[in-house]
């Protein structure tokens, strides 16, 4: 009902305008000098009628296509490029609402999931405030810290220094960071991982290992218990099986399948017994009841006491000799690296024979810090380590060749106990290796700082 209405009024307003236009152009000429104003007249109501004309047809188009059933070709209605852009952005529109549901469900499952986990999760921002937590992590920060509030600094939840040194490194740095233990104030003990994500924030995970710890602390006063008690049987089965070899080699008419029987049971007890020494080693270590005393000690001294401790395990024809030596001093505790020291090369001669027998070649270099370091390796020439092999290789009783470990006595602990009293004086160490060309043993032990007087007063009078 309105168009018509519309329509009407359009057209009454454009010719009122039309005839308006005319009557000012009609009086224009007549104030003209006679001879023009005639022909004036004529001109002007030609281009009003043409203004009328023309406007009248916009009109009527426009009117056309707000009402589609008028009956003019499609290609003629003026708005059709417009019609095309409203219904590209309909379904524009339309694809973006599906994308904005999509993306908030897959949102919601994965909070359903987080808050599923067994694993604590918080997120925080750039700012280290608390922008998301899993409800395992609101369960625990609600019982020891009250409640847990969005937008709130994780210092004021979370106060363990480990934790915060993790998420700082994660925001500061961008590298992910970890703690494999930290006690929190409930008494539970948490493996702390902080990483950082694209936004500019953190997200941190707490894994709950406090049963695992209760095992393992288990584990390692059993073996501690059970090693000590271990040790005085071995003890005495040796003493007496020593004196019944003895009394065997002076009796002609003892057996010798009697002696083998004895030598048996020697062999066995001595393997069981070192052993039950690197475990209770082992489990000192663990237990920081090793107490150890680094200072400074010269290279040359730890290399010729390994070079005399490891003089009894040369047989035939084994050789160990010192290929090199830098002349400084380390930071060390004699005991300590006289085990690593006796362990490497123990390790060399026992899996590295070659077809010329076993030649095991030790040296220490420098290496420039900061800070300055110096690098003691053991060398073989036997058939090498497997690449497999090598990063599992200072494991707790792993073994690269089963068969020969058996065959030698090895325990499988020498290698993990190096690597611990190594790390404790603040070096590292690691095993360089090819097949059929041997391996090397390195580790390395920070550099004493210079003192003056360290050569003896005789040496100093040499040098001069």
């Amino acid at each position: 009902m309105g168009t018509p209405v519309m329509k009407r009024n359009l057209w009454l307003s454009l010719w009122l305008r039309t005839a308006l236009a005319v009557a000012v152009v009609a009086v224009a000429a007549l104030l003209l000098p006679r001879w023009g104003a005639w022909i004036l007249v004529p001109i002007a109501l030609a281009a009003a009628s043409w203004v009328a004309w023309a406007v009248s047809r916009a009109v009527e188009r426009g009117l056309r296509t707000l009402k589609p059933d008028i009956r003019t070709p499609h290609a003629e209605l003026p708005f059709e490029e417009f019609e095309e852009l409203a219904a590209a952005l309909d379904a524009e529109a339309a694809q973006q609402t599906r994308l904005f549901e999509t993306t908030a469900e897959g949102q919601r499952k994965l909070e359903v999931l987080l808050d599923s986990m067994q694993d604590l999760v918080v997120a925080v921002d750039a700012a280290g405030r608390i922008s998301w937590t899993n409800e395992p992590m609101r369960k625990l920060m609600s019982s020891s810290s009250g409640s847990v509030r969005i937008g709130q600094a994780l210092v004021q939840t979370i106060r363990e220094p480990e934790v915060l040194a993790c998420v700082r490194i994660a925001l500061e740095e961008r590298t992910v960071a970890e703690r494999e233990a930290v006690g929190f104030n409930t008494g539970r003990t948490y493996a702390v991982s902080a990483a950082p994500i694209a936004e500019g924030g953190a997200v941190v995970v707490l894994r709950d290992i406090t049963r695992l710890e209760q095992m393992e602390r288990t584990q390692k006063e059993f073996v501690a218990n059970v090693s000590h008690e271990l040790r005085t049987p071995l003890t005495s089965i040796m003493g007496y099986v020593e004196l019944l070899i003895d009394d065997a080699h002076g009796d002609a008419e003892m057996p010798a399948q009697t002696r083998e029987f004895f030598d048996a049971i020697l062999k066995n007890a001595q393997r069981m017994g070192r052993l039950t020494e690197d475990l209770l080693v082992m489990a000192k270590v663990d237990s920081g009841e090793q107490k150890m005393n680094p200072v400074p000690t010269r290279v040359s001294t730890l290399l010729q006491e390994a070079v005399g401790a490891a003089s009894g395990l040369l047989k035939d024809d084994a050789r160990l000799e010192i290929a090199a030596m830098v002349d400084t001093e380390v930071m060390a505790d004699t005991d300590a690296m006289m085990q690593v020291l006796s362990n490497l090369i123990e390790n060399a001669l026992n899996y590295g024979r070659g077809t010329h027998g076993s030649l095991v070649v030790m040296a220490a270099e420098s290496i420039a810090g900061p800070p300055a370091m110096v690098k003691f390796s053991v060398r073989d020439f036997g058939t090498g380590i497997a690449s497999e092999h090598r990063d599992r290789i200072f494991e707790r009783f792993y073994r690269a060749d089963k068969a020969r470990s058996r065959e030698s006595g090895g325990t499988g602990l020498g290698l993990s106990i190096a690597k611990h009293l190594v790390e404790f004086h603040g070096g590292s160490i690691w095993v360089e290796s090819e097949l059929g060309r041997g391996s090397r043993f390195c580790f390395t032990l920070p550099q004493a700082p210079a003192r003056e007087n360290t050569l003896p007063a005789e040496e100093k009078a040499s040098h001069n």
